[in-house]
């Protein structure tokens, strides 16, 4: 029986703005593009634009061939999650375009697949010739397209939802199975400081580690029967292996992605800035840093849910992220900031100047409390443990955005790590920066990215 694959997509320069879809029928047996759509639509949202780009690509498959079954593949998370029935549509914008999308073939025949944005780029460059086409004041010209010359070949294999950890592992099962894993990958350092507030004598912190090794190595562990007990406290209760031991196959983890708010007005002036002061806004760099992210977090796809901090400069943020994903925020008190006592609004070199022995005393201790009775690092982390473990049992083998702060998300980070407080102070995290972290079954961690901020330049 034939098959098709249909890839779109869709964007706005603006969102909403000036808006246009793409969308390729392929023949998935032999890897041929059968047809090609695309058009400008005018101002619209991204999500409008890429629900026509599916409307599209689905109604040009059904030309061909209406018995045929057809595998969509798309880049949208939203549009993916929504047209496979596992998320609501709330947006009453978008109903009548998956309603519509949903009666072109009869229940079943259609099956939706979430791929990699760089594994969607034909329809991608058609979306974008049709922009393109629209700022010229014209339409897209099949005839003068190009989006078919640079187009990656199609794999054909079920990729699985973004983030599913058995996906994962079962391709590194393979390439152990050939013989290809690589080796460990070397440790990586940064360098830092903490708290809203800027930070002093800072070092690097940027990237993630690179996945290839990391990933085979992780399932070596996976692919391997468990052969060992786990330790025995002395207590004699079973702790959770640390390591790269032998363990069974876990399934999905808890994935946190971690963003730290946008900037406020205090941001710049490098003022303390925790759950005990003026409480600020966003500026206008830090909206635009917050939209800044909501599009990359939309391309990547792995979002299911938002949870943020409850001071407004977070509730910010993820608005504009929610907004963009189509999701709904929970706001969580575990989240806030540290309570920086007298300290709220105060410069690190202002704080030195009035009350320099209680500086010097919190730097050195973290069971210390800043002055005026704030919070002390100490208590931040029983704190953050006491929420982070209440998130992992709700959130089990999801993936979640929590829109927090500094200290929030640094102590996450030095929780999973297992390291000392005073890391705190060797970590630099920008404002809307994205680190992640997964939480496991079986209690162990893993910090995959720290204070990425790639979606910021350009």
């Amino acid at each position: 029986m034939r098959e098709f694959i249909v890839e779109a997509d869709g964007g706005s320069r603006g969102n909403p703005g000036p808006a246009g879809y793409g969308s390729v029928v392929i023949d998935a047996a032999t890897g041929e593009t059968l047809v090609e759509r695309a058009e400008y639509i005018g101002v619209a949202t991204n999500n409008v634009a890429e629900y026509r780009g599916l409307l599209a690509g689905l109604r040009a498959a059904r030309e061909l061939d209406p018995a045929a079954p057809v595998r969509v593949r798309m880049d949208s998370k939203l549009v993916v999650e929504q047209m496979s029935g596992r998320w609501k549509i709330k947006h009453p914008g978008m109903k009548p375009l998956a309603a519509e999308a949903a009666g072109i073939y009869p229940p079943g025949q259609v099956t939706y697949e979430w791929i990699p944005r760089e594994h969607n780029k034909h329809a991608d460059r058609l979306a974008n010739e049709a922009m393109d086409a629209g700022k010229r004041g014209e339409q897209w010209d099949a005839g003068a397209s190009m989006a078919a010359l640079n187009a990656a070949p199609v794999d054909r294999t079920p990729s699985g939802p973004p983030g599913d950890a058995r996906a994962g592992a079962a391709k590194a099962r393979e390439a152990l199975a050939g013989g290809r894993a690589g080796s460990a990958p070397a440790p990586a350092t940064a360098g830092g400081h903490t708290g809203d507030t800027a930070d002093t004598a800072t070092v690097a912190g940027t990237g993630t580690a690179a996945t290839s090794d990391a990933d085979r190595r992780a399932a070596r562990t996976l692919a391997s029967p468990s052969s060992a007990p786990a330790s025995a406290s002395a207590s004699g209760q079973a702790q959770p292996s640390v390591g790269w031991g032998a363990a069974p196959d876990l399934g999905a983890p808890a994935t946190f992605v971690l963003l730290r708010h946008g900037e406020t007005p205090l941001t710049p002036e490098k003022r303390f800035s925790g759950s005990g002061g003026s409480d600020p806004a966003l500026s206008a760099v830090g909206r635009e840093q917050a939209e800044r992210v909501a599009d990359a977090l939309a391309r990547r796809g792995t979002v299911q849910h938002i949870v943020a901090s409850p001071l407004a400069r977070t509730r910010e943020t993820a608005a504009a992220v929610a907004a963009r994903l189509g999701l709904e925020v929970t706001v969580d008190d575990g989240l806030r900031e540290t309570d920086f006592g007298a300290w709220e609004g105060l410069t690190f070199g202002e704080v030195r100047e009035r009350y320099p022995d209680d500086l010097n005393t919190w730097l050195a201790d973290p069971e210390a409390e800043p002055t005026g009775g704030g919070e002390s690092f100490a208590a931040t982390a029983v704190r953050i443990a006491a929420a982070r473990d209440k998130l992992v049992a709700a959130y089990a083998g999801r993936t979640v955005l929590l829109v927090t702060h500094v200290t929030p998300i640094k102590t996450l980070v030095r929780l999973a790590l297992g390291a000392p407080p005073e890391s705190l102070f060797r970590m630099e995290l920008s404002a809307a920066s994205l680190s992640v972290v997964a939480y496991y079954a079986d209690g162990n961690a893993s910090v995959r990215l720290l204070n990425d901020t790639s979606h910021l330049r350009g």
